[in-house]
């Protein structure tokens, strides 16, 4: 981007651009200025008011001289740098630092300290620019190797000193000649990494409330005559009720020339363009073929539109031309400051009563309800939708986010934790676009209301299409671990989705897994006793009512267990009463269902959930949903510029009273059934390239949502008792969480020889750019900076060296073949133990030598014999995607086979490496199992915390295998280490602020 007359020292550094999401919710573009931005600069400085200018110079300065615009789009990139934000491709603040020497005069390296100072224009101050500013201009400094910023500002400019106190850095402050010198520096501190994820929480989930919650809506795309895309979207949204202004967009009323004002869809007025609307719009639908989204895009940014929704397909899921197609909608959005759901998207829901908003191909408006959905497939939405619909669930907010260029399930989860409308999360997921920030968003959110996600694509090797997401080598097992740390309710399917959502919504946490069972079926009972079991739980003996009980029976024994204090959940099973002539006698749920009720709204407190089992009760299901009120029907509404009444009766169906279904699946939905049987779906048609649809809406529905007191109902045991275990996991999980763990600190740890080791091996001439395996006297050498202790290892080339190695070491010894196809493989007869004498170890030489090779291929060696434990592997590895992960298993063939390994995340805490001990199946071995002795588990949890420490102080430190560690009754063994080193990876998650970027594919 320079001009061929002055290029800089070095070349652009365009790995320094970067979309940010600012305090309102839109966005801008922080990139690095250039000489060709002598005329951006100009016109930006026209547009700043003589207050902001004199702040910024400490004079009357009205205008920028020919000299100045030159210093200030010139620079190296290293001493001098200029970073701009800019929205439309226009400046909207700048900020430059010059580096300088302990006089403050002009400097280069190796001077660390540079001054620092800010412009922001008048009509976007206050929208947190100058903050985002501080952090990306903080992050180049480090880059360059400058460690601190000094400032100058007058007093009066108080909002600039208080974007310099908030950032969080440790900073000292003076008063020098009528203005305030600041001094930061600029190593980020715990404050300053939460003072930005703070700012990055309210910014992205006030971008989402702006999507969710528009005053006006404008549908491009609204066909002239009924059905496609754009036309069903305008239908849905006046057929919830949206509470605000709506409008159509079609470009084919200005063909003819002009505009026609008077002309309507469905009631509503109609445009040629966003531009012709004359009025402020929200949110647009964007309804119309991918090759015509530019236009739009345009016409929408230079019109002040803040969100997209795009419907339209044909992007990153159709191929490299629509990787490419869908990369260039994402620039244009972001350069306007707007945000995107989509592309290929099947629209968003808030419902709201201030809202009623259903901007989505779902012809049905959900109840009003506290559980947040998102899901990245339409056709799993549908039957996410139809599932919630028929088990009586509402919904606060959905959104279909199809290939989530933009907007994604890490920006939902940021709008969810602080929604007051909403109480569970639940999420279909097809990729983690950012798994460290999802974990860390997750962890946070779920201390203060459940998330529960199913992961489609789990077992393809590769993200589907039109999803852009880095490479993980992590298993999908180990992901699963890794959410779980984090407190998710992690569950298989969309069936086990709705399952846990409808419990988490309706009922209190469990205090704990006793589990009371009762019914009038010995039969369920056991069945429910038996799923318990096998969920982990610890049921009580089932109460059979037996098959005479009435209502009024459940309704006691309910009460009674719910003022037990010998359990923690309650599970009601229910079957049809048989009448004196053995017919089955139905209709008796809703009798049943009023007197479980009653049982749970005479409990003091509502402490323990409480879940249905029932076998063919009519009826039972819908009246143990049924809310203590209903949302009501939203009046028909008339404004400026809005719809003044439904559209008419005789382009729409037969409106769906209170009860009435939803419209029956279309398309790959019917695959996804969420309850035996077929379900009934809420659903959209659709023809190729583009979903779309005939069709009008039925009116905004009216069953009613699950409220406290609403009681969970499962036509299977299994399915109640695998959401009720969920629940107590997570409980369990939630009361943990109020008491984190914490880091040790070890007074033995070597931190900076450590260091000093990892840069002469890496510095080093014989050093790989992708990194180098430390041979066994350098492994040993670290691991002991960390206090972790290796037995010392002697080679053995011949029967000679291998007598005088035991010489050295002591009888009884071991000796082992460490081979690449023999090591760690006991199995296999590479190893022999206790040779307590020259002649046993001779003779074990020649045996191993003998049986399986030369000693060249064997590449034996010696051990001292150590305590009898149990042998163990502890292992850490760098992800890419994941970041560091600490990872724990028993030695052996089996576990390998059944893949009993456990994972946490790094730094890990004391509790991390407890509860990760302990949730292997093979975990009895530790301690005591069929009458063995336990072993050390506190020397265990012990390197395992050392082995954290390494990998979090060192990134340098890519994996670390410590196999295997022997556990014996008091302390414990590291027979063998491999560590690798290798340059850090970049860490997506520490650095400043950005969205996704789409430079490359």
């Amino acid at each position: 981007m320079q001009s061929a007359s002055d290029q800089p020292e070095h070349d652009y550094p365009d790995h320094w651009e970067a979309d940010v999401v600012l305090r309102d919710g839109g966005t801008a573009r922080i990139r690095p200025i250039t000489a060709d931005d002598a005329d951006r600069l100009v016109s930006f400085y026209e547009q700043v008011s003589d207050e902001s200018k004199y702040y910024r110079f400490f004079a009357p300065y009205p205008r920028l001289s020919a000299k100045d615009v030159h210093r200030f789009t010139h620079h190296d990139f290293v001493d001098r740098v200029g970073l701009a934000a800019t929205v439309g491709g226009e400046f909207i603040a700048t900020v430059r630092y010059d580096r300088i020497n302990d006089r403050g005069l002009p400097a280069s390296a190796p001077a660390d300290e540079a001054e620092v100072a800010f412009l922001v224009q008048d009509a976007h101050q206050g929208r947190g620019v100058a903050s985002a500013l501080l952090e990306h201009i903080a992050a180049v400094a480090r880059e360059r190797d400058i460690r601190r910023f000094a400032a100058e500002v007058l007093p009066a400019n108080t909002k600039m000193i208080k974007v310099f106190t908030d950032a969080g850095y440790t900073q000292k402050r003076s008063f020098e000649d009528g203005s305030v010198r600041l001094h930061l520096d600029l190593e980020p501190t715990d404050r300053s990494l939460a003072v930005q994820r703070a700012r990055e929480q309210r910014a992205e989930a006030r971008s989402v409330q702006r999507l969710l919650t528009p005053r006006s809506v404008a549908v491009v795309g609204a066909g002239r005559a009924p059905g496609g895309v754009g036309r069903t979207v305008l239908r849905n949204l006046l057929g919830a009720g949206f509470t605000g202004r709506v409008y159509a967009v079609n470009a084919a009323l200005g063909e003819a020339g002009g505009t026609d004002d008077a002309v309507e869809l469905d009631g509503v007025p109609a445009y040629p363009s966003v531009a012709a609307i004359g009025e402020p719009v929200d949110l647009a639908i964007v309804a119309v073929p991918a090759e015509r989204v530019p236009e739009v895009v345009a016409d929408c940014g230079e019109h002040g539109v803040q969100g997209l929704v795009v419907l339209s397909a044909g992007y990153a899921e159709s191929g490299a031309a629509g990787r490419e197609r869908q990369r260039q909608l994402v620039r244009q959005a972001r350069s306007y400051g707007m945000r995107i759901i989509g592309p290929n998207a099947f629209g968003i829901i808030n419902t709201a009563a201030e809202v009623s908003l259903n901007a989505s191909l779902a012809p049905q408006m959900p109840a009003a309800g506290r559980i947040g959905l998102f899901t990245q497939s339409g056709a799993i939405g549908i039957a996410l939708l139809a599932g919630l619909h028929r088990r009586g669930a509402g919904l606060s907010s959905f959104i279909s986010a199809g290939n989530r260029a933009d907007v994604s399930g890490n920006d939902f989860l940021q709008h969810w934790y602080d929604d007051p409308g909403t109480d569970v999360v639940l999420l279909y997921l097809e990729s983690i676009g950012n798994p460290r920030k999802f974990t860390r968003l997750a962890r946070r959110t779920a201390a203060v209301k459940p998330v529960v996600v199913v992961k489609g694509a789990r077992h393809s090797g590769s993200a589907p299409p039109g999803h852009r997401v880095p490479v993980t080598r992590v298993p999908h097992a180990t992901v699963s671990a890794l959410l779980r740390q984090a407190g998710v309710i992690r569950v298989d399917t969309v069936t086990e989705l709705v399952d846990a959502g409808l419990l988490l919504a309706a009922q209190p946490l469990p205090a704990g897994p006793r589990v009371a069972i009762l019914g009038n079926s010995e039969s369920l009972g056991l069945l429910t006793y038996d799923a318990c079991l096998t969920e982990g739980l610890r049921p009580l003996r089932p109460l059979d009512l037996t098959t005479a009980a009435e209502p009024a029976d459940f309704r006691d024994a309910l009460a009674a267990a719910l003022a037990d204090e010998t359990s923690d959940a309650v599970v009601v099973n229910a079957i049809p009463w048989v009448g004196e002539n053995g017919a089955t006698e139905f209709g008796d749920g809703e009798v049943l269902a009023a007197s479980l009720r009653e049982a749970v709204a005479s409990a003091p407190a509502p402490t323990k959930p409480v879940v249905v089992v029932h076998v063919e009760m009519g009826g039972l299901a819908e009246a143990l949903a049924a809310a203590t009120s209903t949302r009501p029907t939203p009046p028909e509404r008339g404004t400026a510029g809005a719809v003044a009444t439904r559209p008419p009766a005789a382009t729409t169906p037969a409106a769906a009273g209170p009860g009435a279904p939803p419209a029956p699946a279309a398309g790959p939905a019917a695959n996804h059934p969420t309850s035996p049987g077929a379900p009934t779906v809420l659903g959209a048609p659709t023809v190729p390239g583009i979903p779309t649809g005939p069709g009008a809406p039925t009116g905004p529905a009216t069953p009613a949502s699950p409220s406290p007191g609403a009681i969970p109902a499962y036509p299977a045991a299994e399915r109640a008792v695998r959401a009720l275990a969920e629940a107590v996991r997570y409980g369990q999980w939630r009361r943990q969480a109020a008491e984190p763990g914490r880091v040790p600190e070890y007074e033995d740890i070597d931190e900076a020889g450590a260091a000093a080791l990892i840069e002469r091996v890496l510095g080093g001439e014989d050093a790989e750019p992708q990194g180098v395996t430390l041979d066994t006297a350098q492994a040993g050498e670290l691991l002991a900076r960390y206090g972790i202790a290796v037995l010392p290892t002697l080679p053995a080339p011949t029967p000679d060296a291998a007598v005088s190695a035991a010489a050295r070491l002591g009888y009884p010894v071991a000796l082992k073949t460490t081979a690449p196809h023999l090591r760690h493989r006991p199995d296999l007869g590479g190893v022999r133990l206790d040779l307590a004498s020259e002649e046993q170890l001779r003779a074990a030489y020649a045996e191993l030598t003998e049986v399986l090779g030369k000693p060249e291929e064997l590449q034996p060696v010696v051990q001292a014999m150590v305590p009898r434990g149990v042998d163990t592997v502890v292992r850490s590895a760098i992800d890419p995607a994941v970041g560091a992960v600490l990872s724990f298993g028993l030695s052996g063939a089996a576990s390998e086979l059944l893949g009993d390994t456990a994972h946490r995340l790094v730094p890990a805490t004391d509790r991390d490496v407890a509860e990760l001990v302990r949730s292997l199946r093979t975990a009895p071995l530790l301690f005591g199992w069929r009458g063995s002795a336990p072993v050390d588990t506190p020397a265990l949890e012990e390197v395992l915390l050392r082995v954290s420490r390494l990998v979090d102080d060192h990134p340098e430190v890519v994996a670390v295998s410590l196999e295997p560690v022997v556990v014996a009754p008091r302390g414990l063994s590291v027979l063998g280490a491999t560590v690798r080193l290798a340059p850090p990876p970049p860490r997506t998650d520490l650095g400043p602020r950005s969205l996704p970027s789409y430079r490359t594919a």
